[in-house]
């Protein structure tokens, strides 16, 4: 049996992506190892985001590149985003990889394997319009109590700074039927928090029933029996309406917690990205969603260094933070990407003020994060146990407030023996930083 290493970079939906080419593998009967000594081949899914992504794909290829030299593996085959992006470039510059699989040709992952075995190896591409692909079982590498379910496939917002409507296509919808059924099997298997994703998740459906769709699907994966918790990330803040609110509302299993990618605050530079608010609606919505449900944590991601943003600029956006107090907030230093309307615009703006602007953004987010924190001293919540810590009588949990990878943990002390996926009521004791620190609600009170 011949064994894959397979290493997926970039974001959740990228991973999703490689689950399920590791389900077609598995079931062709391929093996799969995480110790590169034991593998005769190598399969990276790569990314290409923004630089750091990119330089992050470019290094593990050319890393699994010198395995294969040293004979280490007999077999490297590049899959993802910048394998679809630069095709001609790594077929010319890392002649190690024997194949390139683009985005949509995921399920042909196994036949371009098997073409390298009789020494026929091609690449493998689709139009970027093919429909998302379905009914694969998955093997799922988040440890098996959360998994992401990926409800649509590129986007048609074209933002000025982004390169996914070139490497992922225009926004195409996963039928709702073929959802439920996979949220079914993934339920089946022990998932108990389902995380929807896509490039953007509000606008699910309008390409297939020609109306909004998000919150009909959520009704129906709330009726599986065992989802315990339903997470929605990637909602742009112009897309949610009163709908989406009113589920969110009343479903219990669906976390109060909404992902919206705001990106900046500054009508000029909103309007130079491509966006479709300004900053008087982004603040209404939030107000709004606030306002109706007052328990919501709502993240953001916030771009600083965009071509022609001014010190005033950037000083609207620091006062805009401070205002909105965000529960969870990142900022990325904008990445000019070649092929976008952005890298060709004037007044580009040095690394230098970039990641200075960066870290007073995050400095703000810093206090108001820390500060938010400690309000939580006291306050009683349910947790989803994620493992234990090693050596210690504790466990890493996280609330419905934290995503996983991306937000903080809460660290429960107890004597009792705990299993992932374990949910339990905890009385929160201290805050560090990003965490919280509690014990469970009835050791607390004996």
């Amino acid at each position: 049996m011949k064994k894959i290493l397979f290493i997926s970079l970039g974001c959740d939906k990228n991973l999703v992506d490689s689950e399920m080419m590791l389900g077609m593998l598995v079931q062709s009967g391929y093996g799969i190892t995480d110790d590169e000594c034991e593998a005769d081949i190598a399969v990276v899914n790569t990314c290409c985001f923004i630089n750091d992504a990119k330089e992050e794909s470019i290094n593990t290829l050319l890393e699994m590149a010198e395995l294969k030299k040293s004979g280490g593996i007999e077999t490297l085959v590049a899959a993802g985003c910048l394998a679809q992006r630069y095709r001609e470039e790594i077929q010319t510059e890392i002649p190690e990889v024997d194949a390139i699989v683009g985005t949509m040709a995921a399920d042909e992952i196994v036949a371009a394997l098997d073409e390298i075995a009789r020494g026929v190896g091609k690449n493998h591409y689709k139009a970027l319009d093919t429909r998302p692909l379905t009914g694969v079982k998955r093997v799922v590498t988040t440890g098996g109590h959360y998994a992401y379910l990926k409800i649509a496939e590129g986007c048609d917002k074209r933002c000025t700074y982004c390169i996914i409507p070139k490497i992922r296509g225009n926004y195409r919808s996963v039928p709702m039927e073929d959802l439920v059924r996979e949220a079914e099997g993934l339920s089946e298997a022990g998932v108990k928090e389902l995380i929807l994703v896509a490039q953007e998740t509000t606008l699910y459906g309008t390409d297939l029933y020609g109306h909004k769709a998000l919150p009909e699907l959520l009704r129906r994966l709330c009726r599986i029996s065992g989802l315990c918790w339903i997470r929605i990330l990637y909602c742009y803040p112009e897309e949610i309406d009163d709908a989406l609110i009113k589920v969110i509302k009343e479903e219990k299993k669906i976390c109060h917690y909404l992902d919206l990618p705001v990106q900046h605050a500054s009508d000029t530079i909103l309007r130079r990205m491509g966006r479709r608010t300004d900053r008087k609606q982004l603040t209404d919505i939030i107000e709004r969603l606030r306002r109706e449900i007052p328990d919501i944590c709502l993240r953001t991601t916030l771009i600083t260094g965009f071509p022609g943003e001014t010190e005033d600029d950037h000083e609207e956006l620091m006062e805009f933070v401070d205002r909105m107090e965000f529960d969870r907030l990142g900022v990325f230093t904008y990445s000019q990407e070649e092929d976008t309307p952005a890298a060709d615009m004037p007044d580009q703006i040095p690394e230098e003020v970039k990641e200075d602007r960066q870290a007073q953004l995050m400095e703000l987010q810093q206090e108001i994060a820390f500060d938010a924190a400690e309000d939580m001293v006291g306050k009683t919540v349910t947790a989803m146990v994620e493992g234990k810590v090693a050596d210690e009588n504790a466990y890493v949990a996280r609330t419905y407030k934290d995503a996983p990878n991306v937000d903080g943990f809460l660290f429960v002390h107890t004597d009792r023996e705990l299993l992932t996926g374990d949910f339990v009521k905890v009385r929160v004791t201290a805050s560090y930083e990003y965490d919280l620190i509690g014990e469970l609600e009835d050791e607390f009170t004996k």
